[in-house]
């Protein structure tokens, strides 16, 4: 959010916000749905209704707070490490960062990992 911002509907008052939806809906052109490229986007205070609508799985700041560097880290390893059988859910992951609920929100995907077997 700009300084003076109070309307949270409105892009220009958001710094960078406008490049994570742009960013979003490019990635989405080569990663349609979640199965095959999972999106987390945003930064402290980012307008995260938008970035959701964008595409995102993931977004940081529903609550326009300043967010733990690591938070989106968590994201990250929590869907990486879950098998690809099983799903991320935002309740899951919120427990574990530090603003909880106010700094990282979503809709949720399947875990990514995949265990193959030698025979």
């Amino acid at each position: 959010m700009i300084k003076n911002g109070s309307d949270y509907n409105n892009i220009y008052n958001y710094r960078n916000s406008r490049h994570f939806i742009n960013t979003v809906k490019e990635a989405r052109k080569w990663g349609s749905n979640s199965d095959k490229l999972v999106i987390f986007a945003g930064a402290c205070q980012s307008y995260f209704e938008a970035i959701m609508l964008a595409g995102a799985d993931f977004a940081s700041s529903p609550g326009r707070i300043l967010i733990d560097f690591i938070d989106p880290l968590i994201v990250a390893e929590k869907v990486a490490t879950t098998e690809n059988y099983k799903y991320v859910t935002e309740k899951q992951i919120v427990d574990e960062i530090k603003e909880g609920r106010e700094g990282i929100g979503g809709i949720g995907v399947k875990g990514k990992k995949r265990i193959i077997m030698q025979l």
